[in-house]
């Protein structure tokens, strides 16, 4: 079952794709150009922080693919490998290789897919006859590192593809595509676009699937500003929020074409009533708005709070309009649509819309509970949203995971009641019995995170939801 309307009901199912070669491809002078800050080490990604996210999903999801596993073999390397004997192959944390060479068995969308690849490439046309002598398997991996099994590299690598949230997005049972911002990104799209179509996991949801492309021909504007045209959208921007409440950015990396679109679509189709608009500024700093606030439970939310109070509406220049320790803020613009109303509702603040969300949609009695990055505290509370203290992943409603050096933001969830547990330490007690998750509540689980975090995506990112809990 596809099926999401929220974005802290218990996970069921999970879209992840475990750390590959192209990381290791990444080299000083593109890493920009392929989005990423930093050289990281693959190996330490795997081997000690990577394999606990996928651990911590199994028993959340899928706990008998888990429960008698040796330890010996969880710490396998292959036991994370789509393409290794001892593959979990989970049906509920979903592996995207395992997916591509699932739809790679069938000769016709074989052919498709590496002549689209091809031509995206840009390649000779004699890899086209290259690509028809390599397994499943080789071309599985060629098309996700451009690596050849030979070793050569044919085309770049798609090290972003570990953040799986911005690839598509599921509101109830639709999904809508992303159209990314950046060319390193796209070769990603295609992929997906090919599972999407053809694997029988979606058959279910085939007709719901959404791509802006097909339904706004921008091509054909006559606006001057040719910004205004450009359709760029990208999961980390699209929240759903409530059951019928979605909440799209517009930032660096999704349009305001494709914002606008989305949001008519939304509320003319898939039985949404409210759609908000959040404008931020265009800034590699947040580049979606999953890396500013995510939800913890209804009435709890984390925020970066130079976005938390009161300030002027847009067109304001994109920046700091203080530089003041106790006043450093940036200019948003927040608008609601909600069906059959004609006019929009403004907020002046994102602190003020999540305050919104918790007393009207959720209907909570008292003021929700607000943490803030780095504890408020400067300049730490750029220091770890930049470190993505904010993008969080609820697992179920209370229980979050995030990265362990963000000590100032840990501090204030324990000091809102919040157990801090290790993700080590929890594992332990899951094998033992001691702990069942189904059982946890308010707990923020530590995640190592010292390679992870230089990729410049938490586990919000990191994470496709593919069903939750209806709430």
């Amino acid at each position: 079952m596809i099926f999401v309307n929220s974005e802290i009901s218990a996970l069921k199912k999970i879209l992840i794709h475990f750390p590959d070669q192209g990381l290791s491809r990444v080299v000083p002078h593109k890493a920009q150009d392929w989005l990423f800050e930093d050289i990281v080490d693959l190996e330490i990604i795997k081997h000690k922080e990577y394999i606990y996210y996928i651990q911590l999903l199994l028993y959340f999801l899928d706990p008998q693919k888990i429960k008698n596993i040796s330890q010996e073999k969880l710490e396998n390397i292959n036991f994370y490998n789509a393409q290794s004997d001892i593959f979990h192959n989970s049906s509920y944390v979903v592996e995207i290789e395992k997916l591509l060479l699932d739809i790679l068995e069938n000769d016709n969308i074989r052919s498709e897919m590496t002549a689209a690849i091809v031509a995206f490439e840009e390649c000779p046309f004699i890899y086209l006859k290259e690509f028809k002598t390599y397994s499943i398997g080789q071309l599985a991996q060629t098309f996700i590192t451009g690596i050849s099994p030979k070793g050569l590299q044919f085309f770049p690598p798609i090290p972003n593809f570990i953040f799986t949230r911005d690839i598509g997005i599921v509101i109830h049972n639709f999904l809508v595509l992303n159209k990314p911002a950046k060319a390193a990104r796209q070769r990603e799209a295609i992929i997906m676009r090919f599972i999407f179509n053809y694997h029988e996991m979606f058959n279910e949801i085939r007709n719901n699937i959404i791509e802006l492309d097909d339904l706004y021909p921008s091509f054909f504007s006559f606006t001057e500003d040719e910004e205004t045209d450009i359709m760029t959208l990208e999961g980390g921007d699209v929240m759903m929020i409530h059951p019928e409440h979605v909440i799209i950015g517009i930032s660096e990396r999704t349009s305001s074409a494709a914002a606008k679109e989305l949001a008519n679509l939304l509320l003319n189709k898939c039985s949404i009533k409210k759609v908000t608009l959040l404008k931020i500024p265009a800034k590699r700093d947040f580049m979606h708005i999953d890396t500013i606030f995510t939800q913890v439970r209804k009435d709890f939310w984390v925020l970066f709070d130079e976005f938390a109070k009161h300030c002027p509406q847009f067109p304001v220049q994109a920046t700091k309009l203080s530089l003041t320790n106790d006043n450093i803020h940036y200019a948003t613009q927040i608008y609601q649509f909600q069906l059959g109303q004609p006019e929009p509702i403004y907020f002046d603040s994102i602190y003020s819309l999540l305050k919104d969300i918790s007393i009207t949609d959720f209907g909570c009695q008292h003021e929700p509970t607000i943490v803030f990055s780095g504890n408020k505290e400067y300049p730490f509370n750029s220091r770890e949203q930049w470190t993505d203290s904010c993008n969080l992943l609820a697992l179920k409603e209370g229980v979050v995971i995030g990265y362990d050096r963000n000590r100032y933001t840990i501090e204030a969830f324990k000091n809102n009641g919040f157990t801090i547990v290790h993700v080590e330490d929890i594992l332990n007690d899951f094998k033992s019995g001691k702990l069942d998750p189904q059982n946890l509540e308010n707990i923020f689980i530590l995640m190592p995170s010292a390679e992870l975090s230089r990729a410049r995506g938490g586990f919000h990112c990191m994470s496709l939801p593919l069903q939750r809990q209806k709430i």
